[in-house]
């Protein structure tokens, strides 16, 4: 009996290997600073990827994350600038992001709506609140202690990237080993078979989009650390984008009931390298989209077909239809 070649192996295979094509193309991507700029750029990607991830095992998905970001950055700027100790203003910004994510798993589950339109609504709203509560100006944060999450390193190793290994630890532990993960991927594969089966599909789904919340929270907490200061349109850029990209490129199926915490995770990270590689050699900003939006086509349809069928399944039937009507020809 074969052993199956985990999907990660060629993730982090191909996460190499555009790394070392980056390095011969520019000495500069090689450099320290250039890596602690991509390992903090992806950062927010991977957390934000890592939240999307609990939403579409469950055949969902959250547009709200980018805004999320603002809106959470927004509350922590704010509840220091009111003269709340930082932790406080941690505990306010998560506490939102939490909130935000379980209404959106609510008004899915209980109203029935799609998520895509749930989600795209909370994007709107989420965006506006920021913008509303401060006339459209950035608000600066003054402790020096709240620096420590985007600016801090523990052993010499960047906060933000200390903060996102411990969020894959947790959360792989949680899928891999518990029963509310093994309920992630049951609600996800067969939603009517796993209510039969006792699951509670509400509570699950509702965990799904407060877990993409929280991520987002700590991506506007990184994101507003590392400036130091909370800016109302952060998050409005290709955060959202990069997220589903990460999530679908590290193999977790837009149709639910497939994916890693690992995969989603290397899937940050060859996001991230492609966007700072890009940069780097000099590509056009608007480039990048383009480049995005062709990696998340690539594993949306190899998503497709892997869900149908294997590789060597394709090729057969490929064959098969080559053969009929080369018989077709020939009659």
């Amino acid at each position: 009996m074969r052993r199956r070649i985990p999907n990660e192996v060629g993730i982090a295979a191909v996460v190499v290997i555009v790394a070392i094509v980056l390095s011969i193309m520019s000495p500069t991507f090689r450099t320290i600073s250039n890596v602690e700029i991509l390992l903090l750029n992806g950062a927010v990607i991977a957390f934000l990827a890592l939240g999307q991830t609990f939403v579409l095992l469950t055949g969902g998905i959250d547009l709200s994350t980018g805004s999320n970001i603002a809106l959470t950055g927004m509350v922590a700027a704010l509840a220091m600038q009111a003269g709340l100790p930082w932790y406080v203003a941690v505990l306010a910004a998560v506490a939102i992001g939490l909130l935000v994510g379980t209404f959106n798993g609510a008004v899915v589950y209980y109203l029935k709506l799609p998520p895509f339109i749930v989600t795209f609504a909370t994007f709107g709203v989420a965006a506006s609140i920021p913008l509303i509560l401060t006339g459209a100006n950035s608000v600066p944060v003054r402790d020096p202690f709240f620096a420590i999450i985007g600016r801090g390193a523990l052993f010499g190793i960047p906060m933000p990237v200390v903060l996102v290994i411990l969020a894959v630890i947790i959360f792989a532990i949680v899928l891999r080993y518990t029963a509310t993960g093994v309920h992630f991927y049951a609600v996800g594969g067969n939603a009517e078979t796993s209510r039969l089966a006792g699951v509670r599909s509400g509570r699950v789904i509702m965990l799904a989009y407060a877990m993409s919340g929280l991520c987002s929270a700590f991506g506007g907490l990184i994101t507003t650390s590392r400036l130091m200061v909370g800016y109302p349109s952060a998050g409005s850029g290709n955060e959202l984008f990069y997220s589903i990209a990460a999530a679908v490129v590290g193999g977790v199926s837009l149709f639910g009931g497939i994916g890693s915490i690992g995969g989603a995770l290397l899937g940050a990270v060859l996001i991230a390298t492609v966007s700072n590689g890009m940069n780097v050699i000099g590509v056009e900003s608007y480039w990048q989209p383009l480049v995005i939006g062709v990696i998340i086509l690539v594993g949306v349809i190899l998503d497709t077909h892997r869900r149908q069928l294997s590789l060597r399944e394709l090729v057969k039937r490929m064959s098969g239809a080559r053969s009929k009507q080369l018989q077709t020809v020939s009659d």
